[in-house]
């Protein structure tokens, strides 16, 4: 047995842009449910991230295949009643518009629970539905900042944002588990139900280990680059021709088989300066040292087998390069423009494929203004 298309009577509404929404109508898709991307006239403006397939966009096929595009402009009275009776059919109802669009438009929750009274209403905001959180805009990298993740990555001398868009990515997430508990919650009630998810409150969830060091542990740790913030040995380390190769040890079980097995040294691991992991942390940098010694005489290979053999949790420090060419990694295509794209695979596999054909604008708009008339 697997998972197979377990959505698969399920229609999903998705008044979408960017990524948020459009990554957890990537995931509903690939459990099988119908979605349908509504875009406005000029079409979501992710499409024009990137020109990079043919003018066509990559990270717009990544998010978008194996849904359906209809292109509306709901502020006309006859495309807004095809929406309104797409509503009356959908079993959700996602959207990430900007602050108060759904009321301008007459489609926040108190205005379509009338239309279908089993509908599971998911709004994706940036900072939640209070009189203050309405009035700010919300992209990806801002709520990073906002919230103290940027405050917390980076060197110690400077702060970053993270390379992706992990707030949206997150949010996405979450809305599509929040979803799922929405759809056993209605087989059960047989009600819908209005879910609201603030990116906001997503990476400040996220943010709970700085955030509890801050309150209950001294205050948040400095920013370390690659090093942990209280663990250690933890982080990277020279080895020959100039490379590296990260380790993280996180019990003294761990530090014991590390000393004996790699750094060929009996006693180290009973040594008061190294005995916990308290007393690792405040004196890493002389066992930094001891560990660049030994590692200086190995390449970042010979280094990384003898690592595995004795289970001792180890990366390389690839780039995006070297990800594209790793041998554990999975690739599946989505066609765009009638060419491949080749992306990371989604990580749960369902038996049946996710179609992997990504909609240009309005693509299905003749056929679906027919359906939903």
């Amino acid at each position: 047995m697997s998972l197979n298309d377990e959505l698969s009577d399920l229609l999903i509404i998705s008044l979408e842009q960017a990524v948020a929404a459009p990554y957890c109508g990537l995931l509903l898709a690939s459990a099988g449910a119908r979605v349908i991307k509504v875009e406005r006239p000029e079409g979501d403006f992710a499409r024009s991230y990137d020109n990079s397939i043919s003018g066509k966009s990559a990270i717009f096929a990544w998010l978008n295949r194996g849904k359906e595009s209809i292109s509306l402009n709901l502020k006309n009275k006859t495309d807004k009643k095809i929406f309104k009776n797409m509503l009356k059919k959908a079993d959700v109802f996602l959207s990430n518009l900007t602050p108060g669009s759904l009321e301008k438009l007459e489609l926040d929750y108190k205005q379509v629970k009338s239309l279908n009274p089993k509908l599971i209403f998911c709004e994706i905001t940036g900072y939640g539905n209070s009189k203050l959180a309405h009035s700010k805009k919300a992209y990806d990298f801002l709520i990073q900042a906002e919230s103290g993740l940027c405050s917390v990555t980076g060197t110690e001398e400077y702060p970053s944002k993270v390379g992706i868009s992990i707030t949206d990515l997150s949010t996405g997430l979450t809305a599509y588990s929040a979803i799922l508990r929405g759809i056993i919650q209605r087989s059960k009630t047989k009600k819908g139900f209005s879910i609201s998810i603030s990116m906001f409150d997503v990476m400040a969830d996220w943010m709970n280990m700085p955030l509890l060091a801050h309150r209950y542990m001294g205050g948040t740790p400095k920013r370390n680059g690659m090093k942990h913030s209280f663990i250690a040995p933890y982080g990277t380390f020279k080895c020959k021709n100039n490379d590296e190769i990260l380790i993280s040890i996180q019990n003294n079980r761990e530090f014991e088989v590390f000393s004996k097995k790699i750094l060929k040294n009996q006693t180290l691991f009973k040594n008061p300066k190294f005995q916990d992991n308290p007393n690792r942390y405040k004196n890493r940098n002389e066992l930094d040292e001891i560990i660049n010694s030994c590692f200086l005489k190995y390449t970042k290979k010979e280094l990384q087998k003898k690592l595995d053999s004795a289970g001792i949790a180890n990366a390389f420090l690839n780039n995006t390069s070297d990800l594209s060419d790793h041998k554990l990694l999975k690739n599946e295509n989505a066609i765009i423009n009638n060419e491949y794209v080749s992306v990371a695979a989604l990580p749960i596999k369902t038996s049946s494929k996710l179609s992997i054909k990504v909609p240009s604008i309005d693509e299905n708009g003749k056929k679906l203004r027919s359906e939903f008339n």
